[in-house]
């Protein structure tokens, strides 16, 4: 079997990081996407370029890719999945019971000889390779592969249309799981193999994405067009630090991590998400508003742990209340969003449906408030 890696999602997320990281582990690289344009560029082109921009700048070529249309040849991406050593997503953790069923399929004709294939979600969700795991096992339980779940951390901004070329933060984690693998890990250049996922994955879903996130709903409520913008308004500014005050308090309570270390992971992350290199807009990075609202997510996820703990949660609450005013019509939750404010459902029921968030819970009350102050008069 050739060292090939089969990937889905041929975005700039799988071609700025996942792709270069696995081009790098001498891996020939399989695109699988649904995206005619995109895979018409890459099967045209024999490599693209990924610039990476900040304390480190440099420009990597990544080549010997192929790509594969997972919508109009699944019989051929079905034969790729079935001959690879690897195989890795960036599509959106809700795309991936769409995805489950090829792998299923290319595992169903896997060779018995062959390695078991290591199949690695790169979705920014907690524990979203073992979600992909239970869909793939659904469809074909089979035990032929070995499920990791990881954590990713780069920052990528909006890109001009019709170029393959990536411009991306130098900054890059990839954590992943040891456990499933023993001792017969992939080779896989920039990977961090952790006998525990968690408090990587928690550290980073709470301070990055929390950052991140709390940024643009803030700033996107006060007008204000870019993340760079937001963070140098001092009322912005000052909720971001609040709701970060408070996922730390979680994460040293919670994981035993070092305060002081914490608070430097903290203005680290800063200085990324305000990286003048890569501008980024407050409607980009808040789209898709209803999943990370979701329960387990970046505002709910540490807020309803803190309350269980009767530690304040006040600040990541003020986000949740600013994320519930995005209102962007192109963007498809969004508009969903919107449509439930708007149904005359009553507070406590939309909360639930919001936020997962039962009532009895004790951050039921805040987040009740939060959501009825947006409700029509």
């Amino acid at each position: 079997m050739s060292k090939k890696a089969v990937h889905f999602g041929a975005g700039n997320i799988g071609r700025g990081f996942v792709a270069q990281f696995l081009h790098a582990s001498g891996y020939e690289v399989v695109f699988a996407d649904v995206n005619d344009e995109l895979i018409g560029l890459l099967q045209s082109q024999s490599s693209y370029e990924v610039h990476e921009v900040g304390e480190d700048s440099r420009t990597t070529v990544v080549d010997g890719y192929r790509a594969v249309n997972s919508r109009t040849d699944e019989e051929a991406l079905v034969a790729e999945i079935a001959t690879a050593g690897v195989v890795t997503t960036a599509v959106g953790a809700r795309i991936l019971p769409f995805v489950a069923p090829v792998i299923a399929r290319g595992l169903a004709q896997r060779d018995a000889a062959l390695p078991p294939l290591t199949v690695i979600a790169c979705e920014n969700a907690i524990n979203a390779t073992d979600s992909l795991a239970e869909a793939v096992r659904q469809a074909d339980p089979a035990d032929n592969a070995v499920f990791a779940n990881c954590a990713i951390d780069r920052i990528v901004p909006e890109q001009p249309a019709g170029s393959l070329d990536v411009t991306i933060e130098s900054f890059s984690e990839w954590v992943v799981e040891s456990g499933p693998f023993g001792e017969h890990r992939p080779e896989i250049h920039g990977v961090t193999w952790v006998p525990d996922l968690e408090p990587f994955i928690e550290r980073k879903l709470f301070t990055v994405n929390t950052a991140h996130a709390a940024a643009a709903y803030h700033g996107f409520a006060r007008g204000l067009g870019s993340i760079r913008e937001s963070l140098a308004d001092e009322a912005v500014h000052a909720e971001v630090r609040a709701a970060l005050a408070e996922t730390k308090a979680l994460l040293v309570a919670k994981h035993e991590l070092d305060a002081d270390e914490q608070q430097s992971y903290i203005e680290k992350n800063l200085v990324r998400i305000s990286n003048p290199h890569l501008p980024d807009t407050t409607e980009r990075v808040g789209r898709g508003p209803l999943r990370k609202l979701s329960r387990h997510e970046r505002f709910v996820g540490p807020a309803a742990q803190l309350a269980e703990r009767g530690l304040p949660s006040d600040a990541l609450v003020r986000a949740v209340r600013a994320a519930l005013d995005f209102d962007v019509a192109d963007d498809a939750e969004s508009v969903e969003l919107q449509a439930l404010l708007r149904s005359g459902r009553p507070a406590d029921e939309l909360t639930v449906t919001l936020t997962g968030v039962e009532a009895g819970h004790p951050l039921s009350a805040a987040l009740v408030e939060a959501v009825s102050s947006k409700l029509p008069a």
